[in-house]
């Protein structure tokens, strides 16, 4: 399945507008902060920076552009990047969904003012249609691989060459196993943390809450770590299965994972976790190997679903055109060629 040049164009505009929306609210608070540093030490937990005015964004904000800024640019390159786009659709939606009811809530206008609240609830009713927007452009902008036109079958098949889908068999079962041992660590912190504070509390870590410390656009902990599990799972099974969803969607997941160990690896070594390890209690031993795990596993995921696939270029090679393209400047051959033709 490819795209048509215009769909892969919208898809790249709507990118583009995802990012200026995210990276709008960045310099936002870019401008708040003394320094930007601040606002990187606010994201990883560090109080609120010494900020004169609440800050509204967090670390997947960043992540987000960097999955805009990517899928835009393999739209723009490749015509089989359907895929990128409904998983950068994905994310988008399933991020900016709770902060229609977040922004609505009463202990969110104690954080932060109207004017910003308001603002924010436009931004996130913006980026759901733009989502959406993603997602039409992907299924309303498929073109048949060949076609009717033969200039179109060579522009096909020169994109599954450069810009093959599928990962490949070692790179399927690596992907597989990362991922899914990454959304079994996730998963059972959750259940963790439910053990340890239950009740609305864990709740609110799901829906939102004044017991949670939430920038304003920020997505609630809990619902971010299942959204980050449930997309782990399927990219893990699409790899075992040489889906061809696996790949875009695995690397959004793993740029998330190396965000979110990032972030914990960075907190761990500000405060000596990692040079006091075995001085640690269990709990914050198995915290702070986790972050190193997350970390490891995006960048070991990044590399190898970013390489260029296997099965989807071999395949593609064993299919001859209906006919040889011409190798001079003449005319293609004719829709029906006559006889001995």
């Amino acid at each position: 399945m490819t795209l048509t040049r215009g769909a892969r164009i919208t898809g790249a505009v709507l990118c583009a507008a995802l990012a200026l929306i995210v990276g709008g609210w960045i310099g936002r608070d870019l401008t708040t902060v003394d320094a930007p540093p601040d606002l990187w030490r606010y994201w990883t937990g560090n109080g609120s920076a010494g900020a004169p005015a609440p800050l509204t964004t967090s670390l997947e904000d960043l992540l987000l552009i960097v999955v805009y800024v990517n899928v835009a640019v393999a739209a723009l390159r490749s015509a089989v990047a359907a895929t990128a786009l409904v998983a950068a659709a994905v994310i988008t939606l399933a991020l900016r969904l709770p902060g229609l009811w977040v922004l609505s809530t009463s202990w969110m206008g104690l954080r932060a003012t109207d004017e910003l609240r308001t603002r924010a609830l436009y931004c996130a009713f913006a980026a759901l249609g733009l989502g959406l927007g993603l997602i039409i452009t992907a299924v309303a902008g498929r073109r048949t691989p060949g076609g009717h036109d033969p200039y179109l079958r060579h522009e096909a098949y020169a994109a599954h060459e450069l810009t093959p889908t599928r990962p490949g068999q070692g790179v399927s079962m690596l992907a597989f196993l990362l991922l899914g041992a990454a959304a079994g660590v996730l998963a059972a912190w959750e259940v963790y943390t439910a053990t340890e504070i239950g009740g609305s509390r864990y709740l609110d870590r799901f829906t939102g809450g004044d017991t949670v410390l939430l920038p304003l656009l920020g997505t609630p902990p809990g619902w971010l770590a299942a959204v980050i599990v449930v997309l782990a799972l399927v990219a893990a099974f699409g790899a075992l299965f040489h889906a061809v969803f696996s790949r875009p969607l695995g690397l959004v997941v793993a740029v998330f994972l190396l965000g979110t160990g990032g972030r914990g690896v960075d907190i761990a070594v500000r405060n000596e976790f990692v040079s006091r390890l075995g001085d640690l209690p269990v709990r914050d031993q198995l915290l702070v190997l986790s972050w190193l795990f997350e970390l490891a596993a995006g960048v070991v995921l990044l590399m190898a679903l970013a390489r260029r696939g296997e099965s989807d270029a071999e395949a593609w090679r064993g299919r001859r055109p209906a006919y040889d393209y011409p190798q001079g400047g003449g005319p293609p051959p004719p829709m029906s060629p006559p006889p001995g033709w």
